[in-house]
């Protein structure tokens, strides 16, 4: 896919511009930072809406099913959307560890190695904690021990 095209399908999937430093520019300086900031902040607000949106979808969609069968599906289907409501819940603690660590100036290193993380790893994951290496790393070793 060429770099225009892969651009666009960027912006139109995740909703934000692609960020593209400019010569010489610091490494999480704060133009970055505010790209990263503003990404971070519009992910957490997209699952808080979603969060509203399954509390407003289950007091709608509650019934006294009289057929059990009926009553066991709306239950399984409230069940699978906790459990993601769940999921998006320590999310959202994530994003918000993350904007922290944006604002004291520690995001964006590898917490293994401490080397760049790198802002398309950064852009694809903005939660990303690891470079792709350690990432990598930790996960043959996990599948080594079996956890």
């Amino acid at each position: 896919m060429p770099t225009q095209a892969k651009q666009q399908a960027s912006q139109t999937l995740s909703g934000f511009e692609p960020y593209v430093p400019k010569e010489g520019e610091e490494y999480m300086g704060a133009p970055m930072r505010a790209h990263f900031t503003k990404i971070l902040s519009r992910w957490k607000q997209e699952l808080m809406q979603e969060v509203d949106r399954t509390v407003d979808h289950m007091k709608d969609e509650a019934a006294n099913f009289p057929d059990p069968a009926d009553r066991a599906s709306q239950e399984e289907e409230f069940a699978l959307e906790l459990r993601a409501r769940d999921r998006e819940r320590k999310l959202i603690k994530k994003i918000d560890k993350t904007l922290q660590l944006i604002e004291d100036e520690e995001y964006g290193w590898c917490d293994s190695c401490g080397i760049e993380i790198g802002v398309k790893r950064l852009e694809a994951r903005p939660t990303a904690d690891m470079c792709v290496d350690c990432k990598n790393l930790a996960e043959i070793k996990e599948k080594q021990v079996g956890k």
